[in-house]
């Protein structure tokens, strides 16, 4: 393959697809689920079985401009004192609702910025959550970490509760890039954060670097990279910058002039995936990596990584229930989300009820069109016993989607009587090819870059 050309030839470098972290993605979502409904899914849960939890956190104490998610940014703490007493109202409701013995598998604190809670707020918010449901065995309590809003006291609290996963936000160490993108933060502050997170005995450290930043260059990118891998942690995500200023109008702040065209944004992602692999580290799906003791590796070998609104994942539960505004829930009859303007959010609360706005109840070939795409977002591969077993198709109707696909991009992808296989060369394609399998209307989202 004559990679770039070739890539460029099938649409690469132009298309706008979904990053696929649900299926059907959210644009699709509508009203047709709502409080009652959603209260019954919760109902619906297994006595005694394992869910996980997300919290999530609005509030920033200053608004990066780069960022697309529903935050708010506020000075004062009192905004955020009332919606720590909304969640703590919610995780009530949901009390009683949810069936007795559940434990959670995995817990995450995520926004806006949690680590602004205070001392005295997280305690509070911890000991809401457990009265719901306890940590379970192997379980994991992960928190999104601020290297500008954290201090001593803070972490002592999040440690003192049992967080043993942190996750810090890096984007870029470059100076001029930062200025660009609204978000300061030195690499000494990050540093330090780092280093309090880990003399408490939280070993486990995710880290968070865009690529299609402003500015960026191989140069620069090679820099922060290798300034990243000197905290050694366990985990990156390496996202590209989606900009989305129709959206996000934050961003409207940073000039698109500045920004890389797509076969850069190619470039910088191959720079920054040859080092952390040059580093030791195990590619993991289309835009993580990882330590190779680390969970997500364990769950690649083993065929069991999955995918989720917060990416890749080892979490083997099927239920995933989000607390707060804009949260969004999955459970094996569908996906809900809460009301996403905190105030409506607040409201609904306020008067006893869950804020559930939309979702999606799964029907015809929901779950297994997404499992087809979480396969290859996953593993690259789609196993032909695995679909044929747990979905009941056919082996001539996977033959017609599979040789559709590839018919699609150039006869590129293998297959064999074991199922489809995406070769590395095509790798980056890996969204694109996902659409494929895709039933839904892509006409009616405004989906970031493929590459």
């Amino acid at each position: 393959m004559n990679t770039k050309s070739q890539l460029a030839n099938l649409g690469l470098f132009d298309a706008r697809v979904p990053r696929y972290t649900s299926y059907p993605t959210a644009p699709h979502f509508s009203n047709d689920v709502g409080p009652d409904l959603f209260g019954d899914w919760i109902a619906e849960i297994a006595p005694g079985s394992a869910v996980s939890l997300y919290i999530h956190v609005p509030f920033c104490r200053r608004l990066c401009w780069f960022c697309a998610c529903r935050t708010q940014g506020t000075q004062k703490d009192a905004p955020v004192e009332a919606y720590v007493d909304v969640l703590k109202a919610e995780l009530k409701l949901l009390s009683k609702k949810l069936p007795k013995g559940v434990t959670l598998s995995r817990l995450h604190w995520g926004g806006g910025t949690p680590t602004l809670l205070s001392p005295k707020l997280m305690e509070e918010l911890s000991q809401a959550v457990f009265d719901v449901a306890p940590m379970g065995e192997a379980s994991e309590f992960s928190v999104e970490i601020d290297p500008n809003e954290i201090d001593e006291d803070r972490l002592d609290v999040l440690a003192a509760v049992g967080m043993n996963r942190a996750s810090i936000g890096v984007q870029d160490f470059d100076a001029e890039i930062q200025k660009t993108i609204g978000r300061i933060q030195s690499y000494d502050v990050t540093r330090k954060a780092a280093d309090m997170i880990r003399v408490r005995g939280i070993e486990s450290l995710n880290a968070d670097i865009l690529f299609g930043l402003p500015h960026q260059s191989q140069a620069r990118m090679t820099e922060s990279v290798q300034k990243l891998l000197s905290l050694n942690p366990d985990r990156v995500a390496l996202y590209g910058y989606a900009h989305v200023p129709w959206m996000a109008k934050r961003q409207q702040l940073i000039p698109s002039d500045a920004l890389p065209t797509p076969q850069q944004r190619l470039e910088l992602f191959e720079t920054a995936r040859k080092l952390f692999q040059w580093d030791g580290y195990a590619e993991i799906g289309i835009d993580h990596f990882a330590t190779q003791d680390d969970g997500l590796t364990r769950a690649q070998r083993a065929g069991t990584l999955r995918r989720n609104f917060q990416g890749y994942t080892d979490d083997p539960c099927d239920v995933l229930i989000g607390v707060g505004a804009s949260s969004i829930s999955k459970f094996p009859q569908g996906f809900a989300q809460n009301a996403p303007a905190t105030s409506t959010h607040t409201a609904a609360i306020r008067e006893g009820r869950f804020s559930t706005s939309r979702g999606h109840r799964f029907k015809g070939e929901d779950q297994f069109r997404s499992r087809l795409i979480e396969a290859l977002m996953c593993d690259f591969r789609i196993d032909a016993d695995e679909i044929r077993r747990d979905y009941g198709i056919s082996q001539s109707a996977l033959d017609e989607m599979f040789n559709r696909a590839n018919h699609d991009f150039d006869g590129l992808l293998q297959i064999t009587p074991d199922g489809l296989y995406i070769p590395e060369a095509a790798r980056p394609l890996t969204r694109m090819i996902a659409r494929s399998f895709d039933a839904y209307d892509l006409s009616k989202a405004g989906h970031s870059s493929a590459i």
